[in-house]
């Protein structure tokens, strides 16, 4: 790291030369391994290594970036030219874009006690193949998919404004799926876990469980009915909540679609968004989440209150949208890697928990469904309006405040802040949860998220079959 850390400072140097204004550089490099087991065969074990340097300038008002994987002097130079003249062919004669900062450094490498990478192929295949083998547990079990992941991903951002920040975070987990047939009717369900975290925590799940778990809940789903579609009481767990509000609410609070005018709640700040249970966060290190301390543009990421007590507190920042909403920087300028420039994304966004069992959300329900995560699909999101339609699990009837039968995936809609505000019960059990198989998406980049937070009671909440 040394090495590079010369040759960034003196790109830094060069820029200056250059005539910009302010020059940041973030170096990434990321090893990732995949074993991909289909139906008890293994398909593929993939394994990567990827990395490079991008660089952002401000010349005259004006941004540029280039990227490049070659890691020469020669070759960073030549990406900081066309980095300024980039942004030279831009010139605005604007003010600064960027919201100024003050110059950290830190040096964050997540610890493990056994490093992923090193750990044999052999036992990451054998671990692998006997999941999927203990998911064909039933005739009617008909496919299923077993996945174990693996990434190390080390970034080190720099600035001429003297700050100097490097993270490396380990990302492990296993993904499994299991389609059930039965009557011409086919459920598949899929789940996974992840963790930033050394190989010991795939040593500690039992995976074959965990994917058997899986094949019965497709088992049970196939042969169980659909959900009356209509408008009726809901009780939604960690998951699904972590969903909705990563989907609906989430975006709609990053400050550039605020800025842009795409979100709803643009202009809304320190008005009611919802009920006075509601307590929303995004923070860098959160237990299950994504480890995320510092963001790609060097600014640290603690705890940002985006609702407190129902009422809008705050947006979710980059320096450019903080600059354009006069707002501070809140950590959430993140770049898919060091090909793409930092935009606003979320990290770990979630709802504080409340003081009710999952026996006291449904007590008083007289008929309700209970919406599962598990096998969730996804879903669409209108920012602008603050509408959702989502996917969900298999799920559970609520009949005479008793959770009743299974019924086969639902999906649910609605505006988000008509339901935030009849949230008249919030859990006390509480998890955020991140993916190594997956992540959220905008504007061509994908990033690393994590969701949840407690299960919640909403009063009324549009519910179809599928």
């Amino acid at each position: 790291m040394s090495d590079i850390e010369g040759e960034l400072r003196k790109l830094l140097k060069k820029g200056a030369s250059l005539g910009a204004s302010f020059t940041s550089v973030l170096y990434q490099r990321r090893v990732s391994e995949l074993v991909d087991v289909d139906n008890r065969v293994l398909k593929s074990y993939t394994s990567m290594s990827f990395g490079g340097i991008g660089i952002r300038v401000i010349y005259n008002s004006s941004i540029g970036y280039a990227s490049t994987s070659d890691l020469s002097l020669k070759g960073l130079e030549t990406a900081l030219e066309h980095a300024v003249n980039g942004a030279r062919s831009l010139t605005t004669g604007e003010e600064a874009p960027l919201h100024p900062l003050e110059a950290e450094t830190a040096d964050v490498e997540l610890s493990v006690k056994k490093p992923p990478l090193k750990v044999s192929p052999e036992e990451k295949v054998s671990l692998t193949l006997d999941a999927d083998k203990a998911a064909w547990n039933s005739d009617n079990i008909s496919r299923t998919r077993t996945r174990l992941g693996i990434t190390v991903d080390e970034r080190l951002s720099m600035s001429t404004e003297g700050s100097r920040v490097r993270v490396v975070t380990p990302l492990v987990g296993m993904s499994h799926s299991s389609v059930a047939e039965s009557g011409g009717i086919k459920e598949m369900v899929a789940d996974s876990r992840s963790m930033c975290s050394g190989y010991e925590f795939l040593e500690n799940i039992d995976w074959n469980g965990f994917a058997a778990e899986i094949s019965d809940l497709a088992l049970k789903a196939v042969a169980s009915g659909t959900a009356p579609p209509g408008k009726y009481p809901v009780v939604a767990d960690p998951d699904v909540v972590g969903l909705v509000l990563h989907e609906a609410l989430g975006h709609a609070t990053e400050g550039d679609i605020v800025a842009k005018g795409g979100s709803v709640l643009q202009g809304r700040l320190g008005t009611r968004v919802a009920s006075d249970l509601v307590t929303i966060i995004d923070e860098g290190v959160v237990k299950g989440g994504y480890h995320y301390p510092y963001d790609d543009e060097g600014v640290g990421k603690g705890a940002t209150t985006v609702v407190e007590k129902g009422v809008l507190k705050g947006f979710l920042t980059d320096r450019r949208s903080a600059k354009d909403l006069n707002l501070k920087p809140t950590g959430n300028g993140r770049a898919q890697d060091f090909e793409n420039f930092p935009i606003v994304r979320q990290t770990n966004y979630y709802m504080d928990p409340g003081d009710h069992t999952l026996d006291e959300l449904v007590e008083d329900i007289d008929f309700g469904i209970l919406v599962q995560g598990r096998g969730a699909r996804g879903g669409q999101v209108e920012t602008g309006m603050g509408t959702f339609t989502f996917g969900v699990g298999p799920s559970r009837i609520i009949r005479n405040g008793e959770v009743a039968e299974l019924v086969r995936s639902v999906v649910v809609s609605g505006s988000i802040l008509d339901v935030l505000k009849s949230v008249d019960a919030v859990g006390k059990d509480f998890k955020v949860r991140t993916s190594i198989f997956g992540g959220c998406g905008k504007g061509g980049q994908m990033v690393k998220t994590g969701i949840g937070g407690p299960a919640i009671r909403i009063r009324q909440l549009t519910v179809g079959g599928r």
